[in-house]
């Protein structure tokens, strides 16, 4: 299907249990990765990308993609101020010996 993509297994626990390599090639006077199309359209990447840099690497999304990075989460809930007073006591309760 992707005709010069090589699949590797990543031993992650991540989600996805494969990673995706494609070469760096010269691009004008720059260099760049070119995605094939059907990773565009699997991805919903249309004219642009965002590049998170994370600490096991880059990771590239569409920029349609709404959902929060972990970072961005932590930052809405903390602006949230909820109160979590209560949440040792429901960790406590004991539910979780219970079989379900």
């Amino acid at each position: 299907m992707f005709s010069r993509m090589v699949r590797r297994g990543t031993g992650s626990r991540r989600r996805s249990a494969h990673s995706l390599e494609f070469k760096v090639v010269p691009i004008g006077n720059s260099r760049g990765v070119r995605l094939p199309k059907a990773v565009l359209g699997k991805y919903a990447i249309r004219d642009a990308v965002v590049v998170e840099e994370r600490e096991e690497g880059l990771l590239l999304r569409s920029k349609q993609d709404r959902r929060l990075s972990w970072e961005e989460t932590f930052k809405a809930m903390a602006h949230e101020r909820e109160d979590w007073s209560d949440l040792d006591g429901t960790l406590n309760d004991g539910l979780d010996k219970e079989p379900w």
